[in-house]
């Protein structure tokens, strides 16, 4: 392997592209769909002549796709070389702080080229490296040392509705202290700063409530890869898995909270799989309470973002009005214009 040399690869072009897929498919790597594929914001291979020998992906500041040709005396050296290479593109982008997902038997490849190890379990595992860490993280929050009952939610919140208010004030009933976590991810119809400000707002007479960043920790559907499982319910499980010990092992452990608060959504599949997956890991430390959602008024129907979304799109504001609080409403009866331009744009409002 004496003529080695960085190419980009254009996934984009037929060739490029089944050059790239047969690679990684006679590698075990399997999953090329759209949802995997669409997010990638470059890929890059070193070959051996016109052979293609090692690859890696990245999108955001997450690494994908990485893979090395079996060859046992080379290999170690070429995923070094791959991801090196992966670490110096994205920090001529100004990005430092980057993860991975990866099978656990990988796990020390990456911390030998300077990751360090945030959480695993027998199927997958999150990784970090750069000038950041989930320590910073954790250094940033409030804390609430005296409190002897502190809970939390995570939400996306897209928008803030009144079932989610109706969420916090019940949890906020049971607990001295409530952390509210907002999903830190723009891609939703209301962008992490829209959608934390209508939370704060939309909780200001609540005096226990604490609304703060999810940061990169409470990982996004949008981030965690399932080229390397099965199917669409295995990467929830994992999914969760890897976010439940997070927020587990860290963030619940450093800010000493107690329960999870969930809300049910009867029509999401996803949701079950995700509350599920919680109630089974945990327990004991952390107790799990789930609250049924909150129905229109004589309606019994669920209190759903996804309505309000699809409202929103309709130009239906009198059902958006019936849905939000009036904190909400005003944001979207001023921003109207803006979000429905970023529908016709293509930001999909469908999920939950």
């Amino acid at each position: 392997m004496n003529n080695l040399e960085f190419r980009n690869i254009n996934i984009k072009d037929a060739d490029q592209f089944k050059q790239w897929h047969d690679f990684l498919q006679a590698l075990g790597i399997g999953n090329f769909s759209q949802n995997e594929i669409e997010p990638l914001d470059g890929t890059i291979g070193i070959f051996d002549d016109d052979k293609l020998v090692a690859t890696g992906s990245y999108a955001g500041n997450v690494l994908k796709y990485i893979a090395v040709c079996n060859l046992n005396s080379e290999n170690g050296a070429l995923f070094n070389r791959i991801v090196s290479q992966l670490l110096s593109i994205l920090a001529q982008k100004d990005i430092f702080h980057v993860f991975v997902f990866t099978k656990p038997k990988y796990c020390k490849s990456f911390e030998r080229v300077g990751f360090s190890l945030i959480v695993k379990d027998t199927d997958a595992a999150f990784l970090e490296t750069g000038d950041q860490s989930i320590e910073t993280y954790l250094a940033n929050l409030p804390k609430f040392e005296n409190a002897k009952n502190i809970g939390a939610i995570v939400m996306n919140a897209n928008p803030f509705t009144r079932g989610h208010r109706y969420l916090i004030e019940q949890a906020a009933q049971q607990s001295d202290v409530l952390y509210v976590f907002v999903v830190s991810t723009d891609k939703s119809l209301f962008t992490t700063k829209e959608r934390t400000a209508l939370i704060k707002e939309g909780t200001s007479d609540l005096d226990n409530v604490v609304v703060v960043p999810g940061g990169d920790y409470l990982v996004s559907y949008a981030t965690f890869p399932a080229y390397f499982l099965k199917d669409t319910t295995e990467k929830i499980v994992y999914q969760t898995k890897i976010d439940a010990l997070v927020f587990k092992n860290w963030i619940a452990k450093n800010l000493k909270i107690k329960t999870r608060y969930l809300g049910t959504e009867p029509e999401s599949a996803t949701t079950k799989v995700y509350n599920d997956t919680l109630k089974e890991i945990l327990p004991p430390e952390i107790k799990v309470v789930i609250i049924p959602r909150l129905t229109e008024s004589n309606k019994y129907q669920i209190i759903s973002a996804r309505t309000v979304r699809r409202a929103i799109a309709d130009d239906n504001l009198d059902k958006v009005k019936d849905l939000v609080p009036s904190t909400t409403y005003n944001f979207v009866s001023k921003n109207k214009a803006t979000l429905q331009d970023r529908i016709k744009k293509g930001m999909k409002i469908n999920g939950n």
